[in-house]
């Protein structure tokens, strides 16, 4: 039996490589993904294009706007001088924020009176306009600590939505006693690569598994070699063996190959137990050949296959929390997040490498994921010996 399994596994790795096609899907597209993705899959909001109608001639109200000069965040600021051009710039979308400041601003922040500035946020970009109004009461709230205590005053804010633009009007206000000093665990200079990357693997590695354990036995029946092994000796769950271990071992060394990019390339930090990690990819790995099985049983040519892979990975990726947190879904649907196998495998790589987490939370997402490998494996087998029946 073991001698049958390892000559099907050969052939199956033989047919992989020998074809041209597979061998570019295996190694240039993940290459790209996860180089591309990685610089590209983020929620940052970077490099704005905003403009600056400063109505005062004051030394505090151009410091005000020499600090956002200097933030990362701006880096094409516009200098505008009427209120024809503070519409202009945001009905053609030249600045995503037009900043407005009030000609009396530096007396009355001398006089200890409430300064006020005012936010124009363009309405048609409503997250990008959210971030960037916390970006702004970032900046003022350290300018508050800054400036003299005596000259310090309150601040609030008020919004308004009219003719589809959001308008924000941020006050300065005093700064309190008491500071909140913000201090960020396991990833101090919050590096958003640190965030995509480790998604990214476990997205990759799933996709990888996916098409080619999808592609399998469609590929067999497509090129008409299903049938010798149909008349082969081999049993079907030997089929299924060899038609497994193929993938499950491209699998763990395309994921081992991210990893280590991850680590190589974009200096991710790796904390914790490797031993740990490959046991949670093992069982991923499992329950997703065995929907790649299952896929592969039903499919009777690869463009099927495929379809069918898609139609498993869009659903799974959504509920991942790899780009929305799982807590902002509506609580019904956070229910079918818990049978998703790579939420889980995305807590735990992101737990070990990051963080150091102990075995009990790795094996606590594990557990999850055995049990849909189980269940995927058993269908998955149930449906194959019927369609040879």
């Amino acid at each position: 039996m073991l001698n049958r399994i390892k000559n099907l596994v050969i052939k199956e790795f033989l047919a992989i490589w020998r074809d041209k096609k597979s061998r570019v899907i295996l190694i240039v597209p993940p290459m790209l993904q996860l180089f591309i993705f990685s610089f590209a899959a983020t929620l940052e909001v970077k490099n704005v294009p905003i403009a600056v109608f400063n109505r005062d001639t004051g030394r505090e109200s151009w410091e005000l706007v020499q600090r956002f000069e200097g933030s990362p965040y701006f880096t094409d600021i516009h200098y505008i001088y009427s209120d024809k051009a503070v519409k202009e710039y945001i009905n053609s979308q030249k600045a995503l924020m037009v900043i407005q400041i009030n000609d009396d601003f530096s007396s009355r922040i001398n006089s200890g009176q409430q300064a006020e500035i005012q936010l124009i946020l363009d309405g048609r970009k409503t997250n990008v306009s959210q971030i960037l109004a916390g970006y702004v009461n970032g900046i003022i709230d350290r300018y508050n600590r800054d400036i003299k205590p005596e000259a310090q005053v309150r601040r609030s804010s008020q919004n308004a939505i009219r003719k589809g633009k959001l308008t924000a009007s941020p006050f300065l206000s005093p700064a309190s006693r008491s500071e909140i000093v913000p201090r960020n665990w396991f990833n101090e200079n919050l590096d958003y690569i640190w965030f995509t990357v480790p998604g990214i693997v476990g997205i990759l590695t799933m996709l990888i598994s996916l098409i080619i354990t999808s592609l399998s036995v469609a590929r067999e029946r497509e090129f008409g070699t299903f049938d010798q092994l149909l008349v082969s000796p081999l049993e079907s769950t030997e089929i299924l063996i060899g038609k497994t271990v193929p993938a499950f071992i491209i699998g763990m060394l395309e994921g081992t190959f991210f990893i280590i990019a991850g680590i190589v390339f974009f200096n991710l930090p790796h904390e914790g137990s490797f031993l740990h990690l490959y046991f949670g990819m093992s069982v991923f790995l499992l329950a997703i050949i065995g929907i790649g099985l299952l896929i592969s049983s039903v499919s009777k040519t690869q463009q099927q296959a495929i379809l069918g892979a898609f139609a498993f990975m869009t659903p799974t990726i959504i509920l991942s929390g790899y780009a929305t947190p799982i807590e902002n879904m509506p609580l019904w649907l956070q229910e079918f997040t818990v049978i998703n196998p790579l939420k889980h495998f995305l807590i735990i790589i992101k737990g070990v490498l990051l963080k150091n987490v102990p075995f009990d939370v790795v094996l606590e997402h594990t557990i999850p994921i055995a049990v849909f490998a189980v269940i995927s494996l058993s269908v998955s087998t149930r449906m194959f010996k019927q369609r040879l029946e």
